[in-house]
C-alpha cells in the first residue's frame, strides 16, 4: 500500500469525518463557532448547511470535541421518519422508555418528562439532525412543537440541524416561518479556494505524519479546478492519485497521474481539463439558443456519460431539476384495498425471493435463514435511492401513503425515471420521484455469498474466500491467476480490492463485505436479477 511507500502513519485521505483531520479554514471556524455559540447559549435552533462534501459531517464531529460533560446528545443520522418514528428514535437516543404502540402524545409526555428531569439535574439536552434536508413537512412540525419545551428560564431541548442547501429554501417556506424564526446561528459552509485547497492537502499530510509536499503547486492548480474546492473529492482524488504513484514508482504525484485519477473518479470525460473554458462557450450558446427555442444544456455525470437536460428555467436549476410527476402516477403508490395489508412485508419478500428463484414457504420461518439453502444472504440496510441503484439489486422497502400508512414493496425495475414496484400481487408502475418522497431509506436485498464467506474479509485474515477473491479479480481485469494459491488476504490483493471498490462508487477501505461482493459478483455472473438491465439501458 502507498502508505508504507510515502512513510505515512495513515491513509490521510480518508473520506472518514475523522475531526483530528478537520482543516480549519476560515468559513470552518466560523460554521464551528456558530454551533459552539449556540449550544452554550439558551437559543433552541442553530443551523448548519452546505453543498455536499463540503465538510458539514466533519465539523458537527469536532463539535463533540467541544461540548460540556453535563450534556446529553439524541443523534438522528436517517431524517426520512415520521414523526411517530422520529419522536421514538429520540426516546431511544435518550434511553427513555415508551410503552409498545405508544401515541405521539405519550412520546411527547415522556420526552418532556425526561427533560424536565435532566433540567432539574444541571444537564443540557441536544438533539443533532443530519440530513436534514430530507425532513417531511409534518416531521418538521413535530420538531416544531419540541421546541415549545421549556421551562420559565429556558429551553429545554437545544437542536443542531445539519443538510444541504435546499434545508434553506424548506425552512423560507411561508408554512414554516415559525421554525425559521427559532433560529438564533446559521451558517453555510462552501467551498475551499485555490489556496486553501493548498493548506488542506498539507494539513492532512501533516496530520498523517508527513512533511513532504506529495502535491507540487502546479498538482494543487489542477486538483483545485478538478474538485471545484469540495473537500470530499478532494479526498478521492488525492487518494486515488496518491495510489497512482506509489503503483507507478514516482515519488510525488504529477499532473499526469493525477489526471488518470481524476478520470477514474469523476469519469472518463476530457471536460474536467478545461472547465471554465467549456463554460463560457456554454453560456455563450445558451444566450444564442435560448433566443430560438427553449434551452437545451448538455451536461456529463460522473461516469462520464453526456445527458441532456431542456432547461425553460435558469440552467443552474435545469441541472438539478427533477421531472414533473403528471397524471395517474401520483395515485399508484397505495397498497390494493382487496389484498391484506399486515401481511405486506411477507408477500414482499416472498417476491423478492422469486426474483431469484427462490420459492418462499412461511411455515419454514424468516425468509432471510431459508435463503442460505441457496448459497443467498439478505443485506438489511438504510441508504438513499443512489446508494440502492449502485448496488443494482430488486429490494423490499417499506413506504407510507399519503393517508400515512405503512407497507412493504418489491421494487424490480427502474427505466428512466419509471419504477416497477410489486404490492401484494399488483404491479405498478410508479414515478421514480415518488418511490423516493415514500420511502423510509430502508432496504432489504439478497446477495450471492461466495465460498468459505463467513463475515467480512479484511487486511491480513486468512480464509478460504481468499482464493475466490483473488480469481475473481483476476478476472475482472484480465490479468493471468499465474496457479497461486493464496489463502491470506495479503496487500497485493488488498490494493486491488480497494481500486476496485473506488471504481465502483464504493468506500476503498478493503475491506471485503456484502457490498463489494454484489458488485465482484455482477463481474462474473448475468443471471443474477437487477434493477437497471444496462444493455437495455445502452
Amino acid at each position: 500500500m502507498y502508505k508504507e511507500y510515502f512513510r505515512l502513519k495513515e491513509l490521510p485521505f480518508s473520506i472518514a469525518p475523522d475531526p483530528r483531520y478537520l482543516y480549519m479554514s476560515e468559513q470552518h471556524r466560523e460554521a464551528l463557532a456558530h454551533l459552539v455559540y449556540g449550544i452554550n447559549s439558551d437559543g433552541c435552533f442553530v443551523l448548519l448547511t452546505g453543498e455536499v462534501g463540503t465538510g458539514k459531517t466533519t465539523v458537527s464531529r469536532c463539535l463533540l470535541e467541544k461540548i460540556p460533560e453535563n450534556t446529553d446528545l439524541a443523534f438522528i443520522l436517517n431524517p426520512k421518519l415520521s414523526a411517530g418514528e422520529l419522536l421514538a428514535t429520540i426516546c431511544d437516543e435518550l434511553g427513555v422508555q415508551y410503552p409498545e404502540g405508544a401515541s405521539g402524545k405519550v412520546f411527547v409526555d415522556m420526552i418532556n418528562d425526561y427533560l424536565l428531569d435532566a433540567n432539574a439535574r444541571g444537564r443540557k439536552t441536544i438533539l443533532i439532525m443530519e440530513e436534514a434536508q430530507n425532513l417531511s413537512p409534518d416531521v418538521l412540525e413535530q420538531v416544531r412543537l419540541l421546541t415549545n419545551l421549556e421551562t420559565n428560564q429556558r429551553k429545554l431541548l437545544q437542536m443542531i440541524m445539519i443538510g444541504q442547501p435546499e434545508l434553506r429554501e424548506i425552512l423560507s417556506r411561508p408554512e414554516l416561518r415559525q421554525l425559521a424564526q427559532r433560529i438564533t446561528a446559521r451558517f453555510h459552509l462552501g467551498p475551499l479556494s485555490e489556496k486553501e485547497v493548498a493548506a488542506y492537502v498539507a494539513h492532512r499530510l501533516l496530520v498523517a505524519g508527513t512533511h513532504s509536499a506529495l502535491f507540487p503547486p502546479s498538482t494543487i492548480k489542477k486538483l483545485y479546478r478538478l474538485s471545484n474546492g469540495i473537500p470530499r473529492l478532494i479526498n478521492l482524488l488525492c487518494d486515488r492519485a496518491l495510489l497512482g504513484a506509489y503503483v507507478e514508482g514516482l515519488e510525488k504525484v504529477n499532473r499526469s497521474t493525477l489526471f488518470k485519477a481524476a478520470r477514474e473518479v469523476l469519469g472518463e470525460a476530457d471536460h474536467y481539463m478545461r472547465p471554465a473554458k467549456r463554460l463560457k462557450w456554454l453560456l455563450a450558446g445558451l444566450m444564442f439558443v435560448g433566443c430560438v427555442v427553449a434551452p437545451a444544456v448538455i451536461y456529463y455525470n460522473y461516469q462520464g456519460q453526456p445527458k441532456t437536460v431542456i432547461a425553460p428555467e435558469p440552467v443552474h436549476q435545469a441541472i438539478i431539476a427533477r421531472p414533473k410527476i403528471e397524471g395517474p402516477l401520483l395515485s399508484r403508490l397505495v397498497w390494493p384495498a382487496d389484498q391484506p395489508i399486515d401481511q405486506s412485508k411477507e408477500m414482499a419478500l416472498e417476491s423478492l425471493l422469486k426474483q431469484w428463484g427462490v420459492i418462499y414457504k412461511p411455515d419454514n420461518g424468516d425468509a432471510c435463514q431459508q435463503v442460505q439453502a441457496q448459497g443467498l444472504s439478505c443485506l438489511e440496510a438504510q441508504g438513499s435511492l443512489s446508494d440502492l441503484l449502485n448496488l443494482n439489486r430488486p429490494a423490499v422497502l417499506k413506504i407510507a401513503d399519503n393517508q400515512g400508512s405503512e407497507f412493504y414493496g418489491t421494487l424490480t425495475a427502474i427505466q428512466d425515471q419509471t419504477a416497477t414496484i410489486q404490492l401484494g400481487t399488483a404491479l405498478r408502475t410508479v414515478d421514480v420521484k415518488e418511490i423516493e418522497q415514500r420511502w423510509s431509506g430502508g432496504y432489504t436485498i439478497l446477495w450471492r455469498m461466495p465460498p468459505g464467506y463467513k463475515s467480512p474479509l479484511r487486511p491480513g485474515e486468512k480464509s478460504k474466500m481468499v482464493q475466490w477473491l483473488d480469481k475473481t479479480l483476476s478476472l475482472t481485469q484480465g490479468r493471468s491467476l499465474k496457479a497461486r494459491e493464496k489463502r491470506i488476504y495479503d496487500d497485493t490483493l488488498v490494493r486491488e480490492v480497494k481500486i476496485f471498490q473506488l471504481d465502483k462508487g464504493l468506500v476503498p477501505n478493503g475491506v471485503v463485505g456484502p457490498e463489494t461482493i454484489i458488485h465482484l459478483n455482477a463481474e462474473l455472473s448475468k443471471a443474477e436479477p437487477l434493477l437497471i438491465n444496462r444493455k437495455e439501458e445502452n
